[in-house]
């Protein structure tokens, strides 16, 4: 019993102490198991791998390896016109600060280890980035890179490596903290508008997004979904070769559903049409920028392409585990997913201007949020609480019922036989001359 209390305690003063404080600092997670059983893919790169939870993991399966990466240090220190010594002096100082951005952090890592690993790493994400604002689209190259002949930082590698570095970019596990891209690039400006240009093009970024401070490369995206102007944004996206990935830049009816349901019960995009609800593009991008005003429900525009899931789990993840992150994207996932049940709630989105699909047939997309939403818990406290009582007011009117019902029965029994409705018609006419009729016999109009 002793034994028990003694080691009890000395865990208690070992551990929980000092645990606050190392809560503080972390910022880079390892995704749960129970997301990963759902979809493994979505949470590990296929390309590149950046920081210490995936690079023995994965590193001799990725295109990527060291070899790229030593290449990269090349450039970045021709292009920096400084000697490496500065560079690891510099990250050293501030070395215990990156390695608590990372929780469970494994025991094995070395110092110097972790400072070869944090420089490798770090001068290949920002070279990536340089090679990405110095490559144009029409094939000119600019800088200290070796233009067509490099496999990665030329034309060649912006159209078909980077686009899937892109994605890889945005997994939790495979974060990098800004403290580090800091330290080896300054002035923060310039790093925020070469990070967002990469990893969210189809959007001009408002200046005031550029000076905010930020974690990691993921939240420095998520914070881009949260706020973007429309007046600063190109409405419709630019085309993009097919099979080229690009990043995010998003039932049958019954008449059961007439009934009056819970308020967090969202019916889909073409049962709310059928109660008379309007969807139009919101005035900006932002994925809180979602309301509903006289029957209109107006949702922020999206881009969804073959990187769209992986993006939205690894924010949804990066929620679920970061204290005070906020809850905006797995709000923003489970509302979509409540409106999206079919092929024919994507089309009405995409007829709206809300949804531009690049990943194929509508079923695809209505498959994507499905998954995407799996194992979702929204915040019953969100700003989308608002949204969905007053839908579910706006359709629980009797006059709007009455909508929906009359667009059941239409397409229950009008939909296959346009003649039937002629035939319905004529029979009401018929009955109500007989009516007509018989009440002019019994009740004749007096002179």
């Amino acid at each position: 019993m002793d034994w028990v209390i003694f080691n009890l305690e000395k865990q208690l003063e070992d551990e929980e102490i000092s645990k606050a404080e190392d809560w503080k600092n972390l910022s880079i997670y390892r995704v749960f198991n129970g997301a990963k059983e759902l979809n493994p893919r979505a949470y590990l790169p296929q390309t590149v791998s950046f920081g210490p939870y995936l690079c023995d993991e994965v590193e001799l399966k990725l295109q990527l390896n060291n070899v790229h990466k030593c290449r990269a240090l090349h450039y970045f220190l021709k292009n920096s016109r400084k000697p490496l010594t500065t560079f690891v002096n510099a990250l050293q100082a501030v070395l215990p600060g990156l390695m608590a951005s990372y929780d469970s952090l494994d025991m094995s890592w070395q110092q110097d280890k972790f400072l070869q690993l944090m420089l490798l790493d770090g001068c290949f994400m920002l070279e990536i980035l340089r090679a990405n604002e110095a490559i144009t689209k029409n094939g000119d190259v600019y800088g200290n890179y070796r233009g067509d002949a490099d496999p990665i930082f030329s034309y060649h590698g912006k159209l078909y490596v980077m686009p899937y570095i892109r994605r890889d970019m945005l997994m939790l596990e495979n974060q990098l903290p800004m403290l580090l891209l800091r330290t080896l690039e300054d002035p923060v400006i310039y790093l925020n508008r070469i990070i967002l240009n990469f990893v969210n093009p189809s959007y001009e970024i408002p200046y005031r997004h550029l000076q905010v401070d930020s974690l990691h490369v993921l939240d420095l995206y998520r914070r881009s979904l949260l706020g973007l102007e429309r007046s600063q944004t190109k409405r419709v996206p630019e085309l993009i070769p097919k099979g080229i990935p690009k990043i995010v830049r998003s039932s049958c009816f019954c008449i059961e559903n007439l009934k009056e349901g819970p308020a967090d019960n969202v019916r889909s995009a073409a049962k709310l049409l059928d109660y008379g609800v309007d969807f139009k593009p919101s005035d900006s991008t932002s994925i809180t920028d979602i309301s509903f005003n006289g029957g209109e429900l107006k949702l922020p525009s999206i881009i969804v392409d073959d990187t769209t899931e992986s993006a939205f789990l690894n924010l949804v993840a990066f929620e679920r585990v970061h204290v005070g992150a906020g809850n905006e994207v797995t709000s923003f996932v489970s509302f979509m997913d409540n409106l999206i049940d079919s092929a024919k709630d994507v089309s009405l989105l995409h007829n709206s201007g809300i949804l531009y699909n690049y990943i194929g047939s509508e079923r695809a997309v209505a498959n994507l949020f499905d998954g995407i939403s799996k194992d979702v818990t929204p915040d019953p406290r969100g700003s989308l609480e608002k949204v969905h009582n007053e839908l579910d007011d706006y359709c629980n009117r009797k006059w709007n019922k009455g909508r929906a019902y009359l667009a059941y029965l239409q397409r229950k029994f009008f939909s296959k036989d346009p003649l039937a409705i002629l035939t319905v018609f004529f029979f009401i006419l018929t009955i109500a001359q007989t009516l007509y009729a018989i009440l002019s016999y019994h009740h004749p109009l007096k002179s």
